[in-house]
């Protein structure tokens, strides 16, 4: 099975998934905040924040995994994505390198369905055609070594970030199969 086709994209409230584990487009302190770090919290319940704190933060371009508590998601996953400053600060990087985390944790906790929001296209500002370019490179490249997971999906927010991943993964499709 192709990378592409374990591949999903739809408009979705990620906090109402039926996956595995969901993605956290979270903060460095991890304890909440806007957009879908809020949304996640505020779904989960206080003992997400509680574990939360017991963990003393993440690093950019890091995650860590927490338990999903009240949430349909067994896990909840936590990616510290850049603050985009234009792309002078090794953004790109960072940014792939949650992804890769991720998809690390993913396959280390045995996760057979994955859900990823855009991370750092919020608040943060990266630009959601260069995050979007990044997100589905990297996916499907873990996809290779993971054959255990069998979907992953990008819950957008609205049709502009639904656009922006559906041209990424037709201009990648089948990249990922051959490095």
């Amino acid at each position: 099975m192709t990378a592409d086709v374990r591949i999903e994209i739809r408009i979705a409230d990620i906090t109402t998934l039926e996956v595995d584990a969901i993605v956290n487009a979270a903060n460095s302190g991890l304890q909440g905040g806007g957009g879908v770090d809020g949304a996640i919290h505020r779904a989960a319940g206080f003992e997400l924040k509680k574990e939360c704190a017991a963990l003393n933060g993440c690093a950019t371009g890091d995650a860590v995994i927490t338990g999903g508590y009240n949430l349909p998601a067994r896990y909840v996953i936590h990616a510290v994505g850049p603050v985009w400053y234009g792309g002078s600060r090794n953004e790109a990087e960072l940014l792939a390198a949650c992804y890769r985390k991720c998809m690390a944790l993913a396959k280390e906790h045995n996760i057979h369905t994955l859900a990823f929001p855009a991370i750092s296209t919020g608040a943060y500002g990266f630009p959601m055609d260069s995050a979007a370019e990044i997100a589905v490179k990297e996916v499907q490249k873990s996809l290779i070594n993971n054959p255990d997971l069998e979907k992953v999906i990008f819950a957008c927010f609205g049709q502009t970030a639904r656009s922006a991943y559906e041209q990424a993964l037709a201009a990648n499709s089948g990249k990922g199969d051959n490095g």
